[in-house]
Order: structure tokens, then C-alpha cells, then sequence
């Protein structure tokens, strides 16, 4: 994913900065697509590849902080360049304080526009494979039987086997075999590595009842 060629979203409702920008951006190798208005962007189907948003702060319906409020129910990974033609110190804080990276006032210099895409596409990549590497892991963990995920959390607390089995009244042979059948399903090569993974899922943490009684 991060290999395909990024996007830079321009959203503005004056024509003649939509087409300077397009020209500028497609000039350094990036797929761009400009848009009217914050509601035509919305209509858009989002894709999971590096992508920026270029967006202008003042427009009529719904303005740039609020496209800003929409996107980060909808797609937080998105960076945020902001432009705006007035200085408006109080949008730029607000803007900036609900995570854009990059806040310009009108006229810019083609540079400083490239540099804060070039920057923004950076991250979005970053995020990319994040969000990809814990989709993939979300999957493996889905594939777990429920048996199989009981004997993860308990793992994962820093129980032993034994204590494994005690806690789910089975056999310390039947839990190295749910263990092992776990590890591999999971892809984790040791229980640093599966603890790490359990913390990426949010995963529960369970606390064995002998310790439980004991507090």
C-alpha cells in the first residue's frame, strides 16, 4: 500500500486556486483530485493508501473545521493541511489543537505548500502500515478459538501452564497444545512478541482467581 502512488486531496471552493494547485502538485509526480466543497469530499469512497487533505478553512456549508470534526470520526489517519486567506489566528489554533499538521495563510509559497504535503504523504504512509499491520493482526486473532483465546489472556497475565490449566480445568498437556496451536495462528515467535501483540488489540486483561481470592 504505501508504494502506491499517493493522493493529495485539494478542497476549495474557488476555482482558479483548485486548478493553480492541481497543475502545481501534479507537477512533482502525485495523483490529485480537487474538490468543490466539504460535502463532495465527504461523497468520496476512501481509499487506504499515503494521502493528504489540502483544504481551505473558509468556504460556504460546511467549512474546513468542520470537515476537519467529520474526518476524525470517519478517517483519523487523514493529515490536514490547512490554508486559509485571512490570518485567522483563533482557527488555526483550534485547527491545529484537533491535529492538523501544517496551518498556511494565503498567498504561500509553492514551497512551503510542497514541503507540509511532502510531510504530510510521509506520515500518512507511517499510518498506512500501521493500520495495516493491526488489521492483519485483528484477522489472525479472529481465526483463535475461544479456547485458544482464554489460554492467550491468561498467557498473557504471566500465568504458567500449569496455572493455565488450573484456571481453565484442563490438562497442562492440553494447554501446551492450545498454546501451541495459539503461537502459531498469532505469528508470535516468543511471549514478549505475544504480549506486545495482546496490548495492540486492547485485549482485557485477566487476572487468575487464586490471585483474586488472594486480595
Amino acid at each position: 500500500m504505501t508504494n502506491a502512488s499517493p493522493i493529495v486531496f485539494v478542497v476549495d471552493d474557488d476555482i482558479s486556486m483548485r486548478e493553480s494547485l492541481e497543475a502545481l502538485i501534479q507537477d512533482q509526480g502525485w495523483h490529485v483530485e480537487t474538490f468543490i466543497s466539504a460535502e463532495e469530499f465527504l461523497n468520496r469512497p476512501h481509499e487506504i493508501v499515503p494521502h493528504c487533505l489540502v483544504l481551505d478553512i473558509s468556504m460556504p456549508g460546511l467549512n474546513g473545521l468542520e470537515l476537519q470534526k467529520r474526518l476524525a470520526m470517519q478517517q483519523p489517519e487523514m493529515p490536514i493541511i490547512f490554508m486559509t486567506g485571512h490570518g485567522d489566528i483563533p482557527k488555526s489554533v483550534q485547527a491545529m489543537k484537533a491535529g492538523a499538521v501544517e496551518f498556511l495563510t494565503k498567498p504561500f509559497s509553492d514551497g512551503t505548500l510542497l514541503s507540509a504535503i511532502r510531510g504530510a504523504i510521509e506520515r500518512s504512509k507511517v499510518l498506512v502500515v500501521r493500520n495495516a499491520e493491526l488489521q492483519s493482526l485483528k484477522s489472525r486473532y479472529a481465526r483463535l478459538t475461544s479456547r485458544e483465546r482464554e489460554v492467550l489472556a491468561l498467557v498473557v497475565a504471566g500465568l504458567l501452564n500449569k496455572q493455565v490449566g488450573s484456571e481453565l480445568g484442563i490438562s497442562e498437556t492440553t494447554v501446551k497444545a492450545h498454546r501451541g496451536c495459539m503461537m502459531r495462528k498469532m505469528k508470535a515467535d516468543s511471549l514478549a512478541e505475544l504480549v506486545n501483540m495482546a496490548a495492540r488489540l486492547r485485549l482485557p486483561r485477566r487476572k487468575n482467581s487464586s490471585t483474586s481470592a488472594r486480595t
